[in-house]
């Protein structure tokens, strides 16, 4: 009995990594999207990935049929917006239990999480409306209203700062 729960969980150990080493890098690079940091510095999203992996693994063995990188893509943004959730959502609004993260410096820095995690889910990982929608709780219409905003937001970015004018100083009488 224990040889058959050993040979169990080596060949469950030895599907997962598998699974890791398939996907491991693509489920990076949509956290690393998710969290805006740049490809070079993304702790946020290495512990995103890195949690992500562990609850995969800990529900392996009732994925009975299910695809793996699908169950571990709901666990990613699931995981991504409850924590943005935290960090912009009421608590941190209003200054009660919020913690300040470094300002996001990748290219989707600009959007909100919200627009950030569907404009990943819709364009990066090729869900669709309905199944982002059913994901995150929102209409398909809500999901496809705001992926027309972070579209729009990313083809055409707000305009900067206006540069400033030196002001002249008055001659010394």
């Amino acid at each position: 009995m224990r040889e058959r729960h050993a040979s169990h969980g080596a060949r469950r150990t030895r599907e997962f990594e598998a699974f890791v080493a398939g996907a491991a890098g693509r489920l990076l690079h949509a956290a690393t999207l998710l969290t805006a940091e740049s490809p070079d510095d993304n702790p946020r999203a290495q512990r995103l990935l890195t949690l992500t992996l562990a609850q995969t693994y800990a529900s392996w063995d009732r994925l009975r049929g299910d695809d793996p990188y699908d169950r571990a893509r709901q666990y990613l943004a699931s995981r991504f917006a409850r924590g943005a959730w935290h960090q912009y959502g009421a608590w941190y609004r209003y200054g009660a239990f919020g913690r300040r993260r470094p300002k996001a410096r990748g290219m989707l820095a600009d959007l909100s999480p919200q627009e950030r995690l569907i404009l990943v889910l819709r364009l990066y990982e090729g869900v669709a409306e309905e199944q982002a929608g059913a994901l995150l709780g929102l209409s398909p219409e809500r999901v496809r209203a705001i992926y027309a905003r972070a579209m729009t937001t990313l083809l055409h970015p707000p305009p900067g700062p206006a540069p400033t004018v030196p002001v002249a100083k008055p001659a010394p009488s």
